[in-house]
């Protein structure tokens, strides 16, 4: 397997930008809240994927954000290396539909409205990109990873 540096990067730097904005926060805003003194040009280029970011500093980062280094680097690899298309989820409707979990609520709606726009006879299966999930995730009030954890999950049974 080879590694393509740049899309790596490209894709970390989506998954930082991602999760600053998810907060609300601007650069300024997380760079005031980092231990070290980096430039918001640094942290630009970051975000861009235009540089690479050392380990130290992606936990600085990352720790700033609340969020473990190594779940965001999960997240980077999964979309970089997964089989799905590159940030891509493929989500079943029926299972979300069945699923009762609270925080689910919002998705649950979605999912029956979409279903019902489905021709007949086509695979409740839709597939989901980045900022949808960022989106559905803001809409449950849930981190977008565990959204994903969650969707990932379903096996189409109801959660008690």
């Amino acid at each position: 397997m080879q590694i393509d540096t740049a899309e790596y990067q490209r894709v970390l730097g989506d998954e930082l930008r991602g999760l600053r904005k998810q907060r609300g926060w601007t650069r300024k805003e997380l760079n005031r809240r980092l231990q070290s003194d980096i430039s918001l040009q640094t942290l630009a280029t970051y975000e861009l994927g235009t540089r690479q970011c050392s380990v130290v500093r992606l936990a600085e980062i990352c720790l700033a954000l609340g969020v473990p280094a190594h779940q965001v680097l999960a997240r980077v690899h999964e979309r970089v290396f997964g089989d799905a298309p590159t940030g891509h989820l493929a989500v079943d409707l029926t299972a979300v539909i069945a699923d009762d979990r609270p925080q689910l609520l919002p998705l649950r709606r979605w999912a029956q409205g979409r279903l019902t726009q489905l021709p007949p006879h086509r695979t409740a299966e839709v597939h989901l990109d980045q900022p949808a999930l960022e989106y559905m995730a803001q809409l449950c009030g849930m981190e977008t990873a565990d959204l994903i954890k969650t969707l990932r999950d379903l096996d189409g049974r109801p959660h008690r």
